[in-house]
């Protein structure tokens, strides 16, 4: 009698002949390799790990270097930086770890990790600087300013000088006290409107084009509050002296902002970042993707990558 087999049999059949093709695969092609091969073999996996952990590395550091530029405050730029120093350390670590697996290297190992030595120089150097200037967030401080205790200033000289057009409006000078107010507003008004163009120049020439502007401007609305003052109804008028006041707090802090300004941390560390750092992060990978491609060229007795990068037994 014979006896037919089940759907379940079946399938079981297939599964153990599927599990023989895999142990065949997986165990024949190092059936060929010897103690010396697998030592080899196990050296260049090695290798292989370490330019990877180093590949992942540098974006690591690139990516915190990045956080770091564009963070809102100290605090995060400082975390930022910190970690992409860590991750650059790390990637030094892992590089020297690196030079002593390739003593015996091919000479395409070591002409292709040269270069990444020498190019992962520059990497540092360029962080360095990058970095530094990044937590020093100058331009962000500037902004603060600017937006903050030097537009309450302009607002508050804007008010009082309202108020003395206000007052004034029965007077017998009315219109020269009004024009003269109307006068040291808008030039004060020109003023502010010139500090956020400057935090956010990046050319010299450019800011010391506005800077000369402001200075004419700020010299109009001093000449105009003193005109002001020449006026008999208006000595000694609180409101004249409030404007005097909040112009010279403005001044001040406009002084601040264009010493912020002139540092440019912000504006330097995102050039850099964008520019200098993009190229030499470029060329970093570019190393280490010559020096694996040298690595897995390396020839190993008994074993071979193919064409897919399996390794299969030498015909």
């Amino acid at each position: 009698m014979t006896i037919k087999p089940g759907l379940r049999d079946l399938l079981w059949m297939a599964a153990g002949a599927l599990l023989l093709l895999a142990l065949t695969l997986v165990v024949v092609p190092y059936a060929g390799i010897d103690q010396k091969g697998s030592e080899r073999f196990a050296l260049r996996e090695k290798r292989l790990d370490l330019v990877d952990r180093i590949r992942l590395g540098l974006a690591s550091a690139s990516e915190a270097e990045k956080s770091a530029v564009l963070a809102a405050s100290d605090e995060a730029s400082q975390a930022n930086a910190d970690q992409a120093r860590a991750a650059a350390a790390e990637v030094e670590k892992e590089r020297v770890e690196l030079a002593d697996l390739l003593a015996s290297g091919t000479a395409g190992e070591k002409e292709s990790f040269e270069e990444f030595s020498k190019r992962f120089l520059d990497f540092q150097r360029v962080d360095g600087e990058l970095l530094a200037l990044a937590v020093k967030n100058t331009n962000l401080k500037a902004y603060d300013l600017a937006f903050g205790p030097a537009a309450g200033a302009i607002k508050e000289l804007d008010s009082a000088l309202s108020r003395v057009i206000a007052k004034s409006a029965t007077w017998p000078d009315a219109r020269a006290i009004a024009s003269l107010a109307f006068a040291a507003q808008a030039s004060a008004l020109r003023v502010q409107a010139l500090l956020a163009p400057h935090i956010a120049e990046e050319a010299n020439a450019k800011m010391d084009e506005m800077e000369a502007q402001m200075t004419a401007e700020n010299r109009a609305v001093v000449k105009d509050l003193d005109d002001l003052g020449r006026f008999p109804e208006l000595r000694g008028d609180s409101d004249l002296a409030a404007a005097v006041s909040s112009h010279e707090r403005f001044d001040a802090l406009r002084a601040q902002i264009l010493a912020l300004s002139r540092e440019n941390t912000n504006v330097r560390s995102l050039t850099l970042s964008l520019n200098q750092k993009r190229k030499v992060m470029t060329v970093c990978q570019e190393a280490l993707a010559a020096l694996r491609a040298a690595i897995l060229a390396e020839p190993i007795p008994g074993i071979d990558y193919g064409r897919f990068g399996r390794p299969v037994k030498p015909s």
